[in-house]
C-alpha cells in the first residue's frame, strides 16, 4: 500500500471510530424512538454516503416488513409498501440474520424488482445488514448504489454492521420504553387510552386550540343496555364486548387525528382534533351507524346487537376548559340517553338556556 492509500485508509478509520463514538453517545442519550431513528439516518448518510438507503422494520402485529425510513430518489414511493420476511434481498437478510453484499443485483436470484418498479429507480449494487438485539432480528438497514462505482466494499459492510449493532440496541430500548409508557396510559381491557390520559391530552389540546384558534371536539358515548349483556352472559363476555367496541371505534378514527378513550364502565370518548361542531356531528353519526350495522361477539358463538347514546361538545363553543368540555360532552350524552337512547345530542353554548340539542337525523327507526 502506498503512503497516499495508507493515509486515506487511516483517515477513514479515524472517521469511523469518531462516528461510532458519537453514535454510541447519542443513541444512549434518548429513549424516544423517533429521535433514535433520526440519529441512525444522520450517521448512515454521513459515513457511507449511499445514493439510496432504507431502514426496514418488522411490524410487531402483522409480522410484515415495512420501510420505516427511505432516503433518496423515488424513496417516497417505498414508504407505503410492505414485504414478507424472505422476500427480496432485504427479506432474506431479515430471515437469515446474515448480512449480504451484492455487487450486481441482476445476477442475484433473491432480488425483488417490484420495489424498483414502484420507485422508478435502478438498483445496481446493494448492501443489507440485519438489526439484531438479544438474538432477535428487528429489521434491516439496506444501502443501494454506493457513491462511486464499483458500489460498496467489505469495509462498508464492516462499518454498516457496527452502526446496525448500535442501532438495534437503541431501537429495542426505545420500544421497551414505549411499551412501559403505553401501560400507564392504556386501558387493559380494550386497548384504548384510559381516562387519565384523556384528561392530560385534552388539557394540552385545549391550550393548543386556544393558541392557534383551531376547533376541538369531544364525543362521549355510552352503550345502551350494556348491563343486560353482563347479566345474561357474564362479565367475561361483557369484557370481550368492550374490547370489540374499542376496536370498532379505533377503526373509525382518522389516523393521527382522533384518539379513542375508555372513560369508565361502558363509557367511551373520542377526541377530535381540529374538528368543529358540525364535523363532530358527522363523526358521531358515523359512530351510531357503525353500531347499528355491527354484530358483536360472533367469535364467542353469539350474535349481539348493540347501540350507543352519543353526546357532542366543542371548544370553544360549548366550553373553554378541558374539564368543562368533558362535562359538556358527558351531559349531552346523558341527554341523548334520557331521550330514548341510540341517538346523538349536542351540547348547548354555556350562555344559552335549555338542555343539549338532539340531532334529529341521528335517531334510528327502531
Amino acid at each position: 500500500m502506498n503512503p497516499a492509500d495508507l493515509l486515506s485508509a487511516m483517515k477513514r478509520t479515524v472517521e469511523q471510530l469518531a462516528a461510532y463514538n458519537e453514535m454510541a453517545k447519542a443513541l444512549t442519550s434518548t429513549l424516544e424512538l423517533r429521535e433514535v431513528l433520526a440519529l441512525v439516518m444522520q450517521k448512515v448518510s454521513a459515513l457511507l454516503k449511499p445514493r439510496n438507503w432504507s431502514l426496514i422494520l418488522q411490524d410487531e402485529r402483522s409480522g410484515k416488513l415495512y420501510f420505516e425510513i427511505a432516503v433518496g430518489e423515488g424513496a417516497e414511493a417505498l414508504k407505503g409498501l410492505q414485504l414478507n420476511p424472505g422476500e427480496g434481498i432485504a427479506g432474506a437478510v431479515f430471515s437469515s440474520g446474515v448480512a449480504r453484499l451484492v455487487h450486481d443485483v441482476a445476477g442475484d436470484s433473491s432480488f425483488a424488482p417490484r420495489f424498483d418498479e414502484a420507485s422508478a429507480f435502478h438498483t445496481r449494487s446493494l448492501l443489507a445488514v440485519p438489526l439484531v438485539a438479544r438474538e432477535r432480528v428487528l429489521g434491516v438497514i439496506e444501502l443501494v448504489n454506493g457513491p462511486t462505482e464499483p458500489g460498496f466494499t467489505h469495509d462498508d459492510l464492516t462499518a454498516l454492521s457496527a452502526i446496525a449493532d448500535y442501532a438495534a440496541i437503541a431501537i429495542e430500548n426505545a420500544r421497551n420504553f414505549r411499551r412501559v409508557q403505553e401501560l400507564t396510559i392504556t386501558d387493559e381491557h380494550t386497548g384504548c387510552f384510559n381516562a387519565r390520559h384523556l384528561r392530560a391530552q385534552l388539557e394540552q389540546e385545549v391550550k393548543r386550540s386556544a393558541r392557534f384558534r383551531h376547533p376541538l371536539s369531544l364525543v362521549f358515548l355510552d352503550l345502551d343496555h350494556f348491563k343486560s349483556i353482563n347479566d345474561r352472559h357474564g362479565h367475561l363476555v361483557g369484557s370481550a364486548t368492550l374490547k370489540e367496541v374499542g376496536d370498532l371505534l379505533i377503526s373509525l378514527g382518522r389516523h393521527n387525528l382522533d384518539a379513542v378513550f375508555r372513560y369508565g364502565g361502558d363509557e367511551f370518548a373520542v377526541m377530535l382534533i381540529e374538528t368543529d361542531k358540525e364535523g363532530a356531528q358527522v363523526i358521531a353519526q358515523r359512530i351510531c351507524e357503525a353500531f347499528r350495522g355491527q354484530r358483536f361477539l360472533r367469535a364467542q358463538g353469539l350474535d349481539v346487537a348493540l347501540t350507543a347514546s352519543v353526546g357532542v361538545a366543542s371548544f370553544p363553543e360549548h366550553a373553554t376548559t378541558s374539564t368543562d368540555l368533558i362535562r359538556a360532552a358527558d351531559f349531552a350524552m346523558y341527554a341523548a340517553k334520557g331521550r330514548g337512547r341510540d341517538r346523538i345530542a349536542v351540547s348547548e353554548a354555556p350562555s344559552a338556556e335549555g338542555t343539549p340539542m338532539e340531532v334529529p337525523y341521528a335517531r334510528s327507526g327502531g
